[in-house]
């Protein structure tokens, strides 16, 4: 499991958007496979939640990516979470398609 978490600037519709291509076009497997979306009309908080996935050629096997992006008082936090990279049964090993889907992300966020 790889875990990254941010705080950011700019419009949240702008951030997500990038955020979803840049994961779908950053591999040929990578897909956007569902999102859901929450609105507080009173007080203008929004979260979106995106479960992107793709396959690892290295590890053989399908891994994923959640991305919640969340705004409330003016800020923008971002969390990312991987998983389903391992091919153990007991331990977690070989984690490098959990660490390369991340690290897309950050190459994505650190752009915007």
């Amino acid at each position: 499991m790889a875990k990254y978490e941010a705080e950011l600037t700019g419009d949240f519709n702008e951030i997500l958007n990038k955020i979803e291509a840049g994961i779908c076009a950053g591999s040929t497997t990578a897909s956007l496979e569902d999102g859901s979306d929450f609105a507080s009309y009173t007080n203008g908080a929004r979260c979106a939640v995106r479960v992107f996935e793709r396959y690892s050629y290295f590890g053989q096997n399908r891994v994923s990516l959640n991305v919640t992006l969340f705004e409330a008082d003016g800020r923008i936090r971002l969390s990312a979470i991987t998983s389903g990279g391992s091919q153990a049964m007991f331990v977690k090993i070989n984690t490098i398609g959990e660490d390369a889907f991340i690290k897309k992300l950050i190459e994505i966020v650190e752009n915007l």
